[in-house]
């Protein structure tokens, strides 16, 4: 009963945000001039020898966009019910604090559609190695939607797929192309600011099974050494929104936002105010998004400052995480459900997690090398490798309270290297010959 409760609330919760209009709200406003030009994109009726600005007259393919520098203010509208084979938006130019970039559909329909099939080739490199020899730090990505220190941006109502081509049939190679439904990068704008995602359904991102850092994913936001730190400040994200989205079936992250190169500036187990606000992303909000079957993790915060992960549901993570699927490395054979890594002060709250695969990890939370991490009100259940972990001796000041573990598996909590956490007013329901401690742990 508490599972079909928690469940139909989350529901109606994500059902009545994308679906409920808007109040209309009478005030006496001056009104704002129209800025920015309007593109029209179709497969039904557009042709790209027309200019695009009407919906008579618009655009076939999306390399038109690709091609085109937006300004503040401007809108690209795909037509409901169009279908972008190799298709794929790299979009070049921002918006402005007061003009978003919007990225939108028009007219009645399923929501369009792009099916990137392993084109939108561009190349990914952090710029220095990363916090482990193992980890891959540049190479080739193929992303259906590309925000290359693009900002000020909305991006809605758009289904995205990047399956693999057959010409790589062995999906769990351990070279396979990475790939992303949405990818985006800060490296030479200094602050990358306000970037909303809204409405998608991000779906068959077949990706690489092992590459953990790179744009790899169902949506995957990354931070890169700057070209000239003296020159552009230093790069990092500011006001992330990704709300009301489905994320089902990609390889290897579901959401995760945002591994950066100045990982270094965060070693050992406190996360100083001033060090998570010079080097971290700040104000990031991930809530009310549904995530199925992801390779490895679900959602997954890094190098945050006071994120929120709320009304969030994970259903069936870490699916590729054993020795059939991830079958060519016998390291890193981890992952978790949701969990923050090198945050300072991470919220996470009325989340749902279940049915997250059994590996060395499995569990439905994860307060992994974080500062002051708080996981509370949230519900787990069935889930292969227990309810929490509190990950080794850098995780610290974790606070895990007035959560539901019913039937987590394994053993409920994960207590590696016994961390220091403060733990308290839970409910756990608890399986016969289920340990409550995780045995090796």
């Amino acid at each position: 009963m508490i599972k079909k409760i928690f469940s139909i609330a989350v529901t109606c919760t994500m059902l009545f945000q994308m679906f409920s209009p808007s109040l209309e709200v009478k005030a006496e406003t001056t009104k704002k001039e129209s800025v920015g030009t309007t593109y029209y994109v179709s497969t039904l009726d557009g042709n790209d020898n027309n200019d695009g600005l009407s919906e008579d007259k618009a655009f076939y393919s999306l390399q038109k966009i690709n091609d085109i520098e937006l300004q503040p203010g401007d809108k690209v509208l795909l037509e409901a019910g169009s279908v972008f084979t190799n298709g794929f938006l790299h979009i070049q130019g921002s918006g402005s604090e007061e003009d978003l970039i919007e990225i939108d559909k028009y007219g009645e329909g399923s929501n369009p559609r792009i099916d990137t099939n392993g084109q939108g080739i561009w190349y990914q490199d952090y710029g220095k190695q990363l916090d482990s020899a193992g980890h891959k730090y540049k190479g080739y990505v193929s992303s259906s939607i590309l925000l290359y220190d693009v900002e000020y941006i909305s991006i809605k109502n758009l289904e995205i797929t990047n399956n693999a081509p057959e010409i790589e049939a062995k999906y769990n190679y351990l070279h396979t192309m990475n790939r992303t439904g949405v990818a985006a990068v800060a490296q030479n704008k200094g602050t990358i600011d306000s970037i909303y995602l809204d409405g998608l359904n991000i779906h068959d991102v077949i990706g690489n099974v092992y590459d953990k850092h790179m744009n790899n994913g169902g949506i995957y936001f990354t931070v890169f050494k700057p070209k000239n730190e003296s020159e552009t400040g230093i790069s990092r994200y500011n006001d992330i929104k990704i709300e009301n989205c489905i994320v089902d079936n990609v390889n290897r992250w579901g959401i995760a936002v945002g591994y950066t190169a100045y990982w270094d500036k965060f070693l050992g187990g406190e996360i100083s105010d001033e060090a998570i606000a010079k080097y971290g992303s700040t104000k990031v909000e991930i809530r009310n998004n549904y995530i199925k079957d992801p390779g490895g993790d679900a959602i997954t915060t890094m190098y945050c400052d006071r994120p929120i992960i709320e009304y969030n549901v994970s259903d069936g993570a870490a699916r590729q995480i054993n020795t059939t699927d991830y079958s060519e490395t016998g390291s890193g054979r981890v992952a978790a459900a949701v969990w923050p890594w090198k945050c300072k002060d991470a919220i996470f709250q009325y989340n749902e997690v279940f049915d997250t695969s059994v590996n060395q990890d499995g569990q439905a939370w994860d307060a992994d090398s974080g500062d002051g991490t708080i996981y509370q009100y949230n519900y787990s259940h069935n889930n292969g490798g227990g309810a929490v972990m509190i990950c080794a001796g850098e995780a610290v000041n974790t606070v895990f309270r007035y959560n539901i573990s019913e039937n987590d598996l394994a053993g409920v909590l994960n207590l590696p290297y016994h961390p220091k956490a403060e733990i308290y007013n839970n409910t756990f329901y608890i399986k016969e010959g289920v340990p409550f401690i995780r045995p090796g742990m």
